[in-house]
């Protein structure tokens, strides 16, 4: 089968379906990864094919700092979001009905997941909503989009909190799915969006670990949690010499990273972590990432731009990190604690659920950021009962299989067919529309 997997945001956005592609690779599938093209060589370094979509997020928080001191407001965030994803989508219906020309399944996640739906309405194909944050109303998970709670909300809160997120994420969408359906000569989505006229068949397949956040109860079997899709890459990542040095030469560092990030003021970050680490006694390994922290000379500080989290979190302490879905599941798969520095989007909503897990210390804030804080975070990250804790999850996380889980829901839901059975030819006319409707 010819499997398209629609995907856009940073690389630790994109990561988690270049690991789903190569196990679906793996049986025997055709499979791209529709993308930005900031993930490209991410993508094709693993052997999977590349189809462009324009999504380039890197460049959106390089010219607009501001966006990331908005990130945690999302009414104010959905301004700019709006504005952006109608400038991204121009080009979406072309790049998109190439890329499922020929497919056999569409995959959709996040932003994109409409447009996925967009396309297979379009032309017929089979998709499934894909997505590594939960998305479903219930009553007994907090909506990711919302600050976190302080104490538990009553479930019928809960759940119309829910009904008001999704309201509130299609007027950040509906101007760019306008244009979409529009060129794709589809009828227009009400104000309120798809979320309530899909077929009995919608299926949403989630890439997180039940460990961390355990199915509602309250969801339908149209909806599955797979567990996370780690794409590990330690068999094959050469560590530079001075790094095996470092991690030799003494006690296990904390690691301090905050992947694609971008700070406003990078020294200034580093030097609060810097002195923090000085005042703890303790080394550090400092990943500057794409700008978020800038390299400092110290003896007990190793700098480096990255490495693989599945070969370098078991050999740290503990991690201080912005609370990606990608990084959160790396540190607590690797049984370490967590100190997290949430920036925007669902970051506030991972740091909140590790520490309800027990494996995360307080989050720190970024915008009031101190030495302080920053020492009393390291101090309680190396508390016995939090590590042991974080240990006893980690081992949970590695006995679980998410891509393996993942292909079998979809198989089970009979999306794939077995490779020894040849896929019926279908024809198709993905003729792209006439762009001047």
């Amino acid at each position: 089968m010819k499997i398209a997997i629609f995907s856009i945001g940073t690389q630790g956005d994109v990561r988690p379906f270049v690991a789903l592609g190569l196990g679906l690779q793996a049986q025997g599938h055709q499979v791209s990864i529709v993308t930005g093209d900031s993930c490209e060589q991410l993508v094709r370094r693993h052997g999977l094919d590349y189809a462009p979509l324009t999504a380039d997020f890197l460049e959106l928080m390089a010219k607009d700092p501001e966006v990331l001191q908005r990130g945690l407001n999302p009414v104010a965030l959905l301004r700019t979001a709006r504005r952006e994803l109608l400038a991204m989508s121009a080009d979406w219906v072309t790049q998109a009905t190439q890329a499922a020309n020929g497919a056999d399944l569409l995959l959709g996640c996040g932003m994109v997941a409409s447009l996925a739906a967009a396309i297979g309405e379009r032309y017929d194909i089979p998709v499934v909503e894909t997505h590594l944050q939960p998305v479903t109303p219930c009553p007994d998970i907090p909506p990711m989009m919302l600050p976190p709670p302080r104490r538990p909300r009553p479930g019928m809160v809960n759940q119309g909190l829910y009904h008001a997120c999704r309201v509130l994420t299609w007027q950040m969408l509906s101007p760019a799915y306008r244009q979409v359906r529009q060129k794709l000569d589809l009828a227009p989505l009400p104000w309120y969006g798809p979320f309530y006229r899909r077929r009995r068949t919608h299926h949403v397949l989630y890439g997180f670990s039940p460990s961390i956040i355990p199915p509602s109860r309250h969801w339908p079997e149209s909806v599955r949690v797979a567990g996370n899709w780690f794409l590990d890459e330690a068999q094959t990542w050469q560590a530079p010499e001075s790094l095996e040095a470092f991690l030799a030469a003494g006690d296990k560092p904390i690691y301090v990273g905050f992947g694609s990030m971008l700070g406003d003021d990078s020294a200034a970050l580093s030097e609060v972590f810097l002195q923090a680490l000085r005042n703890s006694g303790r080394r550090a390994i400092f990943a500057t990432g794409w700008g978020g922290l800038a390299d400092v000379d110290d003896d007990n500080v190793y700098c480096l731009t990255s490495a693989p989290h599945d070969w370098l979190f078991p050999r740290v302490a503990a991690a201080i990190h912005h609370g990606g879905a990608g990084t959160t599941a790396a540190a607590a798969r690797a049984g370490i604690p967590s100190i997290i520095m949430p920036f925007f989007g669902d970051q506030p909503f991972w740091s909140w659920r590790l520490q309800q897990l027990g494996v995360a210390t307080r989050s720190l804030d970024r915008k009031s950021l101190n030495v302080a804080d920053v020492e009393q975070a390291i101090e309680s990250a190396t508390d016995a009962a939090l590590r042991q804790r974080a240990a006893t999850v980690g081992a949970q996380i590695r006995a679980e299989d998410g891509v393996a889980a993942a292909i079998a829901q979809l198989s089970k839901w009979g999306y794939l067919t077995p490779v020894s059975e040849p896929s019926p030819a279908v024809d198709r006319d993905l003729t792209e529309p006439s762009l001047a409707q």
